[in-house]
């Protein structure tokens, strides 16, 4: 009976190891980022959460939440290309001059989505308040491109609030709560490619300061 047990116990043992790390390396893969080099992805059209940052086995990380198709899919920032179409474009209206002037051409995402436009926001719903200590600081540290880059909300009676404009000194940062889920407009002043390099960070609930860098990459026009 000894000899019997000690040969079908290691076998059991064996199995279970055998799919409890298949799970592990499921949920693994579906929790972290895609690893260095992966195949870049192209998002023109739907629903994106451009900053995006959760906790992942008790560190910070920024994605891109990618809800165009039917699974959310979080996506390492880096393997990430945000067409903005033709369809973006709008011609300013006066009182925006923290854009540009009165009639001049800008390619908007806007804070309201547009058929045919990606929709970007932004997204710490997954970080709760028992996690952190205050809130997340979303840091824009560089922009590279032919233009500027506004990221502005716009109020209920018209008034426009700006978190980040690459024309003025950098880095720049706005605090994002815990469980938020939001939107606004991202202005591009010209045609081409963009660059924004943000650092997100947080103070843990242990006091213990997390950071995480990512480049979002935006094409125009």
């Amino acid at each position: 009976m000894l000899t019997t047990r000690s040969r079908h116990r290691p076998v059991r043992k064996s199995r279970w190891r055998v799919a409890t790390l298949a799970l592990a390396g499921v949920l693994a893969a579906a929790l972290a980022p895609a690893a260095a080099g992966a195949k870049t992805v192209v998002l023109a059209d739907g629903h994106i959460d451009a900053g995006s940052a959760r906790i992942v086995h008790g560190k910070l990380h920024s994605y891109i939440k990618d809800a165009t198709g039917p699974t959310v899919i979080w996506r390492d920032p880096a393997s990430v290309v945000i067409r903005v179409v033709n369809g973006a474009k709008v011609k300013l209206p006066s009182g925006m001059s923290f854009i540009g002037s009165a009639g001049q051409t800008v390619w908007m995402i806007p804070q309201v989505q547009k058929q045919g436009v990606i929709w970007a926001g932004w997204n710490t719903e997954e970080i709760t308040s028992k996690q952190i200590r205050g809130g997340i600081t979303w840091k824009l540290r560089k922009v590279t491109g032919p233009g500027r880059v506004v990221l502005f909300q716009t109020g209920s009676f018209g008034d426009e609030h700006v978190l980040f404009n690459s024309g003025h000194r950098l880095p720049q940062s706005y605090v994002i709560p815990p469980g938020t889920h939001a939107h606004g407009n991202w202005a591009f002043t010209k045609k081409g490619t963009y660059k924004m390099a943000f650092t997100m960070s947080i103070t843990t609930a242990s006091g213990k300061h997390q950071s995480d860098d990512a480049t979002l990459t935006y094409k125009v026009g």
